[in-house]
Order: C-alpha cells, then structure tokens, then sequence
C-alpha cells in the first residue's frame, strides 16, 4: 500500500493509482486499499462503505 491518506478522500481523488483491476468481476483495488466498484461504489480500507453514485436516467447522454 502506498502512503495516501484515505481520511476524507474518494477513490475520485487523482492522486490514487489501480493495484489491481478485475473488470471481469466488476471491481478494482486501488494502492491505499479501497476497493473501486463498477457502478461506483467503494468499499474503505477502515470498512465503510461509500454508496454508489448513480445518475438519474433523464440526465444520461443519449445517441442521436
């Protein structure tokens, strides 16, 4: 693990970097120990749990 400080930060943060990609199981570890989720939620590396951050449907870009 490297030295970021998890405290008040997300996986959204730059400076965090993947470990360990799984996209066939739909989650990465990133190198202060979060688990990254596909549909964005994250698991901290002291237990708790970030809820997924979802876009309402009307908000999705849509082909024209």
């Amino acid at each position: 693990m490297c030295s970021h400080s998890f405290a008040g930060a997300s996986a959204d943060d730059h400076a965090m970097h993947v470990v360990a990609a799984h996209p066939e199981q739909g989650w990465s570890l990133l190198c202060d120990g979060t688990i990254v989720f596909d549909d964005s939620g994250e698991l901290l590396p002291d237990g708790r749990v970030v809820a997924p951050h979802r876009v309402p449907a009307d908000r999705l870009a849509v082909a024209a």
